[in-house]
């Protein structure tokens, strides 16, 4: 059985039962929710569940709304891609901080946030997610080292580039045998010797210098990247479809 959505075995028990009582809609915990949110950050531990339900008070509550428990609940998203877990945090966000900085050209709207400084960053954040999602990896570090914008946005998620990748490296690993060294170094954003200690220390990678213009890195062999035939049997008697075959031949009534 897989993982259950609202697991978190690092989740403190306060926490706990708030999410599992009525308090979870209570205003007054929107509090208690921000400062986890910052304690996620400092010990790199994340709980989606207990993120979705601070967003979920900022929609009851709007003018409860702060913004940097906000990118940082986008942000410590990021870090657990493939899931879709930053789609389900940006959904539960209002409409005009999803919208394009002065989306608007209707002077009289009420209000004009799409220029606010969150709104951008969520645009911001969004733009990493999408290239994520399109397994862009290289554009990913190359966006996020061009934008300072974006070096305030991580600085608060402790680990932030290590864990993103830490990721990149379990996608690589469940789909890849072997990889050209550019090019990973361009999905890791790494070279030199951090390349090598991440690829052999903390993936368990091999590296052949012998073969490409700067080698292969190889990776082993697991249950996702493992090629493996797969053999269809269909066990379906010719008499079987008598009746169909004679149903055919009937004339109508």
């Amino acid at each position: 059985m897989g993982i259950a959505f609202d697991h978190a075995p690092e989740r403190p028990e306060n926490i706990d039962a708030i999410l599992n009582g009525l308090d979870r809609y209570n205003p007054e915990t929107t509090t208690v929710f921000q400062d986890y949110v910052s304690q996620q950050c400092e010990d790199r531990t994340y709980d989606c569940y207990a993120n979705l339900a601070l967003l979920k008070l900022y929609q009851f509550n709007p003018h409860l709304l702060r913004d940097e428990p906000v990118t940082n609940i986008l942000t410590k998203a990021l870090t657990v891609f493939p899931s879709p877990d930053f789609s389900l945090c940006a959904h539960l966000l209002p409409s005009y901080i999803l919208s394009p900085p002065s989306s608007s050209n209707n002077p009289s709207s009420n209000p004009t946030p799409g220029d606010a400084p969150l709104s951008e960053a969520v645009q911001k954040l969004t733009i990493l997610n999408n290239l994520l999602s399109g397994a862009k990896y290289r554009e990913f570090w190359q966006t996020l080292d061009k934008d300072d914008l974006y070096a305030d946005l991580i600085a608060d998620v402790g680990g932030f580039e290590e864990l993103m990748r830490v990721r990149i490296a379990v996608t690589v690993g469940q789909s890849c045998r072997e990889v050209e060294r550019g090019v990973l170094e361009g999905w890791l954003g790494l070279t030199g010797a951090p390349f090598e200690h991440f690829v052999r220390e903390v993936c368990g990678w091999g590296v052949d210098d012998t073969r490409g213009a700067k080698g292969m890195i190889v990776i082993p062999i697991n249950k996702e990247n493992e090629a493996k035939g797969t053999v269809v049997k269909e066990d379906v008697k010719f008499e079987q479809f008598g009746r169909v075959i004679r149903r055919a031949y009937e004339q109508p009534a």
